[in-house]
């Protein structure tokens, strides 16, 4: 299997875990009008203080998501 890239944007402070599920929505609405080609979306607890939205993307996609979306890091996704 190919490796993946995990774009990642933080949300920190008490309204965190909801700004993090709304900007879930937001990746899985541009990953649809983009075609992104299997894409991952969701959401993780850090803390209590601190959640994330992600999308996985192939390396080929990476760039261009990147670019457009401006996330605050990435990792590799297997």
């Amino acid at each position: 299997m190919e490796q993946r890239i995990k774009l990642i944007w933080d949300f920190r402070g008490p309204q965190a875990q909801h700004t993090a599920a709304h900007h879930k929505k937001h990746l899985e609405e541009y990953a649809l009008a983009e075609a992104l080609t299997t894409p991952i979306t969701g959401t993780a607890v850090i803390n209590e203080s601190h959640h994330i939205a992600f999308l996985v993307v192939n390396p080929e996609e990476m760039k261009p998501v990147r670019d457009a979306l401006k996330p605050h890091r990435g990792q590799h996704y297997q």
